[in-house]
């Protein structure tokens, strides 16, 4: 059985021939309220520093599961016309491991009754596989002859972002550009390691009583090589301080998330993935947990709470 599940694994992170096409950029849940992990043009959208962490342990019990760990702050520069940002993040798939540091810069106008933003990421990746640990039918497959260790991969994303109040939308490329011909196998025929991946996401909220507030999202990715796939949440807050909501991932999961607002400046969440596919039999689901903080002695408490996005 544990052979198996690691012949699954493989599956899901090297496909033959040395093109990976499985989870490349990160799969968090609680992504609406983590903008700048999907989207650069994010940094600066609010007026005060706010930083993040948050840790997802994907597929509980499954054997090399994936385990990802982010932190990141940002926040208004130069009279709030530019934002920048800071993402760190630890990502752990099966025999792969990719740890990378990223420096956003965004720039935004007024437009309408709103800001747009366009925002640049500039980073470094170090990506580490174990190719010698995979369980492999070909023996002989030059592909896997190799282990890659410590290998820098630079990235480049972008992103746009317009906001409101109450509403938001983006669009964006985490990785754009990357110099990754060194984790390429010689045998491969490819000519990019890291493809392209497109995020679409919007977000509405309906403040129906002085109590309660409606949020309906959703995070759409598409890469060419894979299905479309589409996160439909609706979260509820209640009092100003407790969100609560569920998700739906197209052809994944369900996701049920709950944060706690336990200060105009400190936040709590945790978000839970129950999954739909075949790994359910091997698994007990997703965790995630994210705690965030705000900044910024200049900023009138009220303009902080609540944070809707």
């Amino acid at each position: 059985m544990k052979e198996m599940k690691k012949i699954v694994v493989l599956l899901f992170t090297i496909i033959a021939g040395g093109c990976a096409f499985g989870q490349q950029e990160l799969m968090i849940s609680q992504y609406m309220f983590n903008g700048m992990v999907l989207n650069p043009a994010y940094a600066g959208s609010h007026p005060y520093w706010s930083a993040s962490l948050l840790h997802r342990s994907q597929w509980v019990k499954f054997d090399n599961a994936p385990t990802t760990q982010t932190f990141s702050i940002d926040g208004p520069i130069a009279n709030r016309k530019f934002g920048m940002g800071l993402t760190v993040s630890n990502d752990q798939l099966g025999i792969t491991k990719q740890l990378e540091v990223g420096v956003n810069f965004a720039a935004k106008v007024a437009l309408g009754s709103g800001n747009l933003a366009a925002g640049i990421r500039v980073a470094g990746a170090n990506y580490t596989a174990n190719l010698s640990d995979a369980v492999i039918w070909d023996t002989q497959d030059p592909v896997y002859a190799n282990n890659i260790k410590n290998e820098l991969v630079p990235k480049v994303g972008l992103g746009l972002y317009y906001y409101q109040r109450k509403w938001y939308a983006g669009v964006s490329v985490p990785t754009v550009y990357s110099s990754d011909d060194k984790i390429i196998p010689s045998t491969s025929s490819a000519s990019r390691f890291f493809e392209n991946h497109y995020y679409f996401n919007a977000g509405y909220v309906f403040e129906v009583t002085p109590t309660l507030a409606i949020k309906p999202s959703t995070l759409i990715k598409y890469q060419p090589e894979a299905p479309v796939e589409a996160d439909i949440n609706c979260n509820f807050l209640f009092f100003k301080k407790f969100w609560l909501g569920a998700g739906y991932r197209t052809g994944d999961a369900l996701v049920a998330m709950a944060e706690w607002n336990i200060t105009p400046q400190l936040r709590l969440g945790y978000a839970y993935d129950y999954t739909l596919t075949d790994i359910a039999n091997y698994s007990s689901g997703s965790h995630e947990v994210m705690l965030g903080f705000d900044f910024g002695k200049d900023v009138n408490i009220k303009t902080r709470s609540p944070r809707y996005f």
